[in-house]
Formats: C-alpha cells, structure tokens, sequence
C-alpha cells in the first residue's frame, strides 16, 4: 500500500473512533518495511496536522477531536520502539511545549526523532515555570532548547522567558528554537520574541537544526523574517493580534 492511500484509511479509522483498525494500519507498514520515522513524518504528525485543523474549523466536534487525537498518540507510542536509532552525537536538547494533546503529541514526536538521531533529549511537556527552566538549562546547557506549540495566549510568556536567558546569560550558545502553534500562523512573530531559530512541522525543525549548529546572536534590532504567505480565518487573526497586544503591555 502506498503511504498516501494508507495516510487516508488512517484518517477514516481516526475519526470513526477505531482503533485497532487505525493501529493496524500503520503497524502493517511498518511490518512491510516503510521505516517508523518515515510513518512519524508522513501518516501520525499530518494526521495530528489534519485534525487540528478540522477541530479549529468546526468540522469535527471535541468528542471525535479528542477521540482522534488519543488515538494517534497511541500509534505514535508503539512507533517510537521501532524508530533505528544513530550512535549518540554529544549534542543535547531540551523540548518544553504549551499546553493540550496536541501540542504535547507534536513535542513527543520531535523528541523521538532527534532521540534517534543520536541527540540526548530531555522532554519536560508544558507548564514548567521560567525559573525551572532556566535552572535546568544550566544544568543540563543543551545545545536548543524547543519551545513546542505555543499559543497566542503564551507567546508573552516565551517572550518573557527568552529575555531571561539571554539577561541572565545562561548557556550563552544555546539556540532557542519555536515551532508549531501560533508561530505558524503568524509572520514574523518568531523574530519578535527573539527566537534564534524557527520551524513549522517536524521534517522542517530536523532540517532546520542541522543547517544551523551554531548560534549566532541577533542584533537588538528589528530583523526582516522570512515571509510566508498564508491564509487565516478571522479567528485566528484576532487571536495573534492578542498575544502581540500582550506582548507590548
């Protein structure tokens, strides 16, 4: 079967709530030889991608939401065993992300895969106060640290903990890197928080370390973004308008 025929009989199963016939699918490719990250990367994050987005629009409601969402975490699970691992590199990460399934589930994954590139990585999920985060960064001094999945609510509290790092000059070469949530649907917003680097899906946060190892610090000084044209809905945009109207308060 190819991927993307199995990706759509995944997502049947997803939303009708079945889940040993979601689990099998995905467990049968893996069983023919597609490869776990290949199954983490192609099937489980756009299938996490997908029901976000359904969720977001109103096409599904929170019971087939949270259905869905559980069981993909559970696939994503039992893929993690059979990800081929990388001897270790020597190179460390912290993965901290906001608050929900989702972000929790997007997180879990990056952390598997770097795991199996050979990175030590210490997943520590959402909530974790900015002192504990900033004293386990001096402990563990981690090449990144990821912030995963932010919402327009947390982007004060990223920006706040940004700024903290850097006064404090704790592990002055650690990257800081954000991905996900509403860096995504916002442009720009990455480089207002002073983020060293940015990534929206898990193939573009692999790519994105690799090409960029070593920090190189910004300028105080407004910087110009990449820019990416997408298409918001009205709620989306007043919801990035509040966490920048935050931001400035």
């Amino acid at each position: 079967m190819k991927i993307a025929d199995a990706f759509k009989e995944y997502l049947a199963h997803l939303f009708a709530g079945r889940r040993a016939e979601a689990r099998d699918v995905v467990m049968t490719m893996q069983d023919r030889g597609t490869p776990a990250c290949k199954l983490l990367k192609q099937i489980i994050w756009p299938a996490m991608d997908q029901i976000e987005q359904l969720y977001r629009g109103d096409h599904i409601n929170r019971i087939v939401e949270h259905m869905a969402t559980r069981i993909n975490r559970t696939v994503a699970d039992q893929l993690q065993h059979f990800l081929a691992r990388k001897p270790q590199s020597g190179r460390r990460m912290i993965v901290a992300c906001g608050d929900g399934e989702t972000e929790e589930l997007g997180a879990q994954i990056m952390a598997d895969l770097f795991e199996s590139q050979g990175w030590r990585v210490w997943f520590v999920g959402c909530g974790v106060p900015h002192d504990e985060i900033l004293q386990f960064v001096g402990k563990v001094r981690p090449d990144i640290l990821c912030l995963y999945g932010t919402k327009p609510e947390g982007v004060p509290g990223v920006r706040k903990l940004i700024e903290l790092i850097r006064g404090v000059g704790v592990c002055e070469d650690m990257q800081v890197l954000v991905a996900g949530g509403v860096f995504n649907r916002a442009e720009g917003l990455a480089e207002e928080v002073k983020a060293d680097l940015f990534a929206t899906d898990v193939t573009e946060i692999l790519k994105t370390v690799e090409e960029h190892p070593v920090r190189v610090a910004k300028p105080d000084v407004p910087e110009p973004g990449r820019r990416r044209k997408r298409k918001r809905k009205a709620s989306t945009e007043a919801a990035i308008r509040k966490a920048r109207v935050a931001m400035g308060a």
